[in-house]
This record gives structure tokens, C-alpha cells and sequence, in this order.
């Protein structure tokens, strides 16, 4: 026998609808674990999480492709080491492992200050919308 399910549009979500940047054709909206309705802050937190994340990631993506690239800021790194940026090996590891601790703890600093204040997320916006009014989210 066949099971019948509620269809799409009688469900009552609060965080996306049909047709939201996301949704597949033939799921509609997917959410099996009813987040959307039991939790629609946490929900939309983790949206703003996974697109934070992405932009990460793809940072990091340019990073390696331009290391690689032999690509390199004029001037020192850490005037403190003698290190230059020229002096940096390119790749993930490389790179990565060429970088001083303190270097670490400044980038660190630097974006949680940056996602606490300049970047932070408007509630009043959409999930990712953090920049000025030129931003253009899509």
C-alpha cells in the first residue's frame, strides 16, 4: 500500500518557502529534522553559519590557487622573524606551517573582531546579509 505524505504547500514554514535559493525541485523544502518549524532561530543561525563558512572556504580556495600562482604581498611578514611574505612556500600545509604562532593568534583576533562588529549579522536582514547597502547578496 502506498503511503500517502502532506503535500509541500500545506506544510507552515517559517525561515524559507518554496522557491528560496536552496530549495531543490523535486523536494520543495527539505527538513527532515522539522527544524524550521520546532527551532526557527536556531535554524536560522545555522543558515548564517553555513554561509559564513562557505565564504571561509572560499577564501581559502583563493588562497592556495594564488600561492600556488607564485602570488605574494611586497614587504615583511614579521619584521620581528625576518620573514617576507616572498619567503612563504605555497599550498595548504606549506603555508600553514611557515606561519608564525603569533601570526596565528592575529588573524584569529582579527576576524573574530571583524564578525563581532563590522561584519556582524543584522537580525533584520537576511541570513548572510552583512555588508552595506551596496552588497549584493545574489
Amino acid at each position: 500500500p502506498m503511503v500517502s505524505r502532506p503535500a509541500l504547500s500545506n506544510v507552515q514554514m517559517t525561515a524559507i518557502t518554496p522557491g528560496d535559493v536552496g530549495t531543490t525541485k523535486p523536494l520543495g523544502v527539505y527538513d527532515p529534522l522539522g527544524l524550521m518549524t520546532t527551532m526557527p532561530d536556531k535554524y536560522r543561525r545555522f543558515q548564517e553559519m553555513e554561509i559564513k563558512h562557505g565564504r571561509i572556504a572560499m577564501a581559502a580556495v583563493l588562497h592556495v590557487v594564488l600561492t600556488e600562482a607564485g602570488v605574494r604581498w611586497p614587504g615583511y611578514l614579521s619584521f620581528a622573524e625576518d620573514i617576507k611574505f616572498s619567503d612563504m612556500p605555497g599550498g595548504t600545509w606549506a603555508s600553514w606551517a611557515a606561519l608564525p604562532n603569533l601570526a596565528w593568534a592575529q588573524i584569529v583576533l582579527i576576524v573574530a573582531l571583524l564578525d563581532n562588529s563590522v561584519l556582524a549579522q543584522d537580525p533584520a536582514k537576511a541570513p548572510g546579509d552583512v555588508g552595506p547597502a551596496f552588497w549584493v547578496r545574489y
